[in-house]
């Protein structure tokens, strides 16, 4: 009968997750990981087929927490839908740090495809729910990201620590001036 796997795959990567969260991605590699795990990298390395899958393992777990900041925040109905999405990009770099730090700003991967999705998706968004012309959403949400994600960059490198009020206000005044000037106003 052959051994039974006291490692598990799912452990393993709920393991790198936590290191990366905690101490960010450059404290991540086998060794940290199996002291970690309390075993040797023999189980890593029959769970992945190579550092390469574990990062992408990584950047999948990370980019579902990241959707579930997301996700809550338009769920709260706090804000609309597109506002929310922009304060839950910032809430995610304020309480998850690192793991912003490891997402998006290239501290542990390059841009995916599925980042390329989720920018995708919320000019489809926008097109749907706001009856924007796609060349119009495209140029909105570019500007509008430049600007969420250099309000998030700060608070994850803590620059700032700007109470929510305040931020919900610039993210205002920012989509508003936008939008006056794709109206030509």
């Amino acid at each position: 009968m052959p051994a039974k796997k006291v490692i598990t795959k799912e452990k393993i990567l709920a393991t790198a997750v936590k290191i990366v969260r905690q101490s960010g991605y450059a404290a991540l590699n086998m060794r940290t990981l199996a002291q970690a795990c309390k075993c040797s990298t023999q189980p890593i390395y029959l769970s992945f087929s190579g550092t390469t899958e574990l990062r992408e393992e990584i950047a999948k777990e990370v980019l579902n927490i990241f959707n579930g900041y997301l996700g809550r925040e338009v769920a709260s109905g706090k804000y609309p839908e597109y506002k929310a999405v922009g304060m839950g990009y910032i809430r995610f770099a304020k309480e998850e740090k690192q793991l912003f730090k490891y997402l998006l700003m290239n501290e542990g991967i390059s841009r995916t495809d599925m980042q390329n999705k989720s920018f995708d998706d919320t000019v489809f968004m926008l097109v749907k729910k706001y009856g924007m012309y796609k060349d119009d959403a495209t140029k909105l949400h570019l500007q509008m990201w430049i600007f969420v994600h250099g309000i998030a960059s700060m608070f994850a490198t803590g620059y700032i620590d700007w109470d929510e009020e305040t931020v919900s206000g610039m993210v205002t005044d920012a989509y508003k001036g936008f939008i006056k000037n794709l109206k030509g106003e």
